[in-house]
């Protein structure tokens, strides 16, 4: 089992053709993932060759989706040019939309995520600025690196791209279900809820480990879900315990005033709820390890 993201995914990369996609898609197919097509009106009717896997190149998201049974999309496409992107793929109602692009303005995305509800929220979006999703041993949709750990029962959801790449390298011996990189814009389209609701409905995830970071409220969020709805442990990790109060820090979300947003306030909130939160990653992964063999 896994979350959002299997074996019988049918993948198609918007932006496939571009530098960014070509490599990405290349390790994608590498590590097992069904890309069945790309997508650029520029190139429609053309294919291109990866190691010998053909893959057939589209003139929209419809057309795709016609042809191969996509269900999910991969957005490598230049910041100007995402939010029509990601519309085209609300339109195209395909399930799942994963944006990995940075530096999307956030009036961009507060449009195609008021967009996506106008819909009906037919498709899930994760990200922007995001390393995307992976379900080791299935599918790997993004720019995590798949080689790093092995298909196992922890869950995770992270805000950080390197964190979560550190945290799967830790785990590597025990294996995820699934892990997902939300992004850390100030919007964003899946949260920290989201994947919690998921992990905890998930049978063959027995364990959730929830990485985020200074700035916002999301992380208290989080813990008052999990105090109401989550029975399966939860380890968490906050980013940003030595950052100066007042000072925007890395991603865009990241913004502290007061004691508000703080890792010390959001550490306090999630233990609350009876989250155990590590001051460091190795910590945080050590507390995991003990939970899941006691």
């Amino acid at each position: 089992m896994a979350i959002w993201l299997d074996k019988d995914s049918k993948v198609i990369v918007q932006g496939m053709t571009g530098a960014t996609g070509m490599k990405h898609t290349k390790l994608m197919l590498g590590d097992g993932t069904n890309v069945v097509g790309g997508v650029n009106p520029r190139k429609a009717g053309t294919t291109v060759d990866f190691d010998g896997t053909e893959v057939p190149v589209f003139g929209t998201v419809k057309e795709a989706i016609e042809a191969t049974g996509a269900n999910v999309s991969v957005i490598f496409v230049p910041e100007k040019f995402t939010k029509s992107a990601v519309d085209e793929a609300i339109d195209a109602e395909i399930p799942l939309a994963v944006v990995i692009t940075e530096g999307i303005a956030v009036h961009d995305t507060a449009a195609f995520w008021a967009y996506a509800g106008k819909k009906g929220n037919k498709t899930r979006i994760i990200g922007p600025n995001c390393p995307g999703i992976i379900t080791p041993g299935q599918s790997n949709v993004g720019i995590i690196p798949g080689d790093i750990t092995k298909p196992g029962r922890i869950g995770l959801v992270s805000k950080s791209g390197t964190l979560t790449y550190q945290m799967m390298y830790e785990l590597r011996d025990i294996g995820f279900s699934t892990a997902v990189g939300i992004g850390g814009d100030p919007i964003i389209g899946t949260t920290h809820i989201d994947a919690l609701a998921a992990f905890q409905d998930d049978p063959d995830t027995d364990l959730i480990v929830m990485i985020g970071e200074i700035g916002g409220d999301a992380e208290e969020r989080a813990a008052a879900f999990i105090k109401e709805n989550v029975t399966k442990p939860v380890v968490g990790y906050v980013a940003g315990f030595t950052a100066p109060e007042g000072k925007t820090m890395g991603h865009a979300g990241a913004i502290v005033s007061g004691s508000s947003g703080t890792a010390q306030a959001k550490k306090e909130a999630l233990e609350a709820a009876g989250v155990k939160v590590g001051k460091t990653p190795t910590e945080t992964a050590k507390l995991a390890r003990e939970i899941l063999s006691a």
